[in-house]
């Protein structure tokens, strides 16, 4: 069992993860998790096509947005930042511009810079994604594409196709780093600038 809370401290309690195992059923049911809260949103929210919107936040031109998708308050994204059906901006994540985000939960106080994509993954608190680095979710090149992560020396096979990773609080990405699918990043880790974390190889 791979508990997020030992990589993310500030999880807010209505997300209701407790019940999954492991990050990637946390990813691969993030739409029901977001449309589960919506409802119970207050005043503060605009809530429109399963889009929740907190009146605090900051959204500048071109953005588009696929729901369900909740910002929470104090967030800015970027002109052109792109969402795709399933994203949770925790409070004051900022999105840079030209950013593609799917499928994914982005906890408080982290920035993801300009020309980045983050696709099926979990981001902790307060870390830092330089620009044109990106957390990749699916291995175009591989003939067998399941997804596998490396967890305490041990191979986990996820059973799907689609996962990016899970980022630990206070974690730093460099520009244009690359963190392959499956990449599973402790508190307080760097990922150098230009660099490539695979954690599994083909099998």
């Amino acid at each position: 069992m791979i508990d997020i809370k030992d990589f993310i401290s500030n999880i807010p309690s209505f997300l209701l993860l407790e019940k999954y195992t492991s990050p990637w059923s946390i990813t691969k049911d993030i739409k029901e998790i977001i449309k589960a809260i919506i409802p119970n949103l207050g005043e503060d929210f605009n809530v429109e096509n399963g889009i929740a919107i907190h009146k605090s936040a900051i959204l500048e031109q071109g953005i588009t947005l696929k729901g369900p998708i909740i910002i929470m308050d104090n967030c800015q994204i970027g002109a052109h930042a792109y969402f795709r059906e399933g994203v949770f901006l925790d409070s004051s994540v900022k999105i840079g511009p030209n950013s593609e985000i799917k499928n994914s939960l982005i906890f408080s106080n982290t920035a993801i810079a300009h020309l980045n994509y983050i696709g099926n993954s979990i981001i902790g608190s307060n870390v830092n994604f330089e620009a044109g680095s990106i957390a990749a979710n699916h291995y175009n090149e591989r003939t067998d594409k399941r997804i596998y992560v490396s967890f305490h020396n041990k191979i986990i096979d996820t059973g799907l196709e689609k996962f990016g990773a899970l980022v630990g609080d206070n974690s730093r990405i460099g520009a244009n780093g690359v963190l392959s699918p499956g990449t599973l990043l402790e508190k307080d880790s760097i990922v150098k600038r230009l660099e490539l974390i695979e954690q599994c190889k083909e099998k």
